[in-house]
């Protein structure tokens, strides 16, 4: 049983060593692929040396694109996907609780949930537009951690909701075509942390940016037709 971790990162110089050290702790790991979107800083150099396989992409595709050239690379090795962000430094190693139900065959896709804190970086609007879709085309699924990118797939999974959609719509699209499958979606608390953006100008253009692609991917779902499983 091959366990494979794919890890997109931008400009993650200062988060991606221990990032990688700690998914490379991760019991069962075979391998951890870095996916670099075209970084300014030393995202491939350090996470080269800290024992990952390195994918620089050309220029900035998104996080989609980039998961997508990761998976292509790993394809025909990997049983399980494990789907990490590169900036969760040390808190890495909370992976191994999304493989824990793959592994027992008690889940087909699981989905990392962070600890509440009480500051918040936005206000709410794209996790909101996100957990109103996934419960309107899941079948009323109602996730608690609709955005997050911390998710362990079955091959059986990943091979029925990819290629990952644009940018960040990647983690709606992902939940809702498993719960059109019929697959088994269970989300796992972790004790997770990132590095979260504020309530500047940076972070309100990177939240409008998510709600962008979050509404894009929800209006191509809704024209997606579904294969009948079986």
């Amino acid at each position: 049983m091959s366990i494979v971790a794919l890890v997109p990162a931008f400009n993650e110089a200062t988060r991606i060593k221990a990032t990688v050290r700690s998914t490379l702790c991760i019991p069962g790991i075979d391998r951890i692929v870095v996916i670099d979107d075209a970084s300014t800083d030393d995202t491939s150099k350090i996470a080269r040396e800290a024992g990952a396989e390195v994918l620089t992409l050309p220029r900035n595709l998104g996080k989609g694109a980039a998961l997508d050239a990761g998976l292509a690379h790993v394809a025909e090795d990997a049983d399980i996907l494990l789907l990490l962000d590169g900036d969760l430094a040390e808190t890495a190693a909370e992976g191994s609780a999304l493989l824990t139900p793959i592994l027992h065959g008690n889940a087909d896709m699981t989905v990392a949930t962070f600890p509440r804190t009480a500051d918040k970086a936005g206000f709410g609007l794209v996790k909101g537009l996100a957990r109103w879709g996934i419960a309107r085309m899941g079948g009323g699924f109602l996730a608690d951690a609709p955005l997050s990118g911390q998710r362990a797939l079955s091959r059986d999974a990943w091979t029925h909701v990819t290629p990952f959609a644009f940018g960040y719509g990647v983690e709606v699209a992902l939940t809702i075509r498993a719960l059109r499958r019929g697959l088994r979606v269970v989300e796992v608390p972790t004790a997770m942390s990132h590095a979260a953006t504020g309530r500047d100008l940076t972070g309100f253009m990177h939240r409008g940016r998510q709600f962008v692609h979050v509404l894009r991917a929800l209006v191509r779902l809704a024209f997606e037709r579904t294969p009948v499983s079986g």
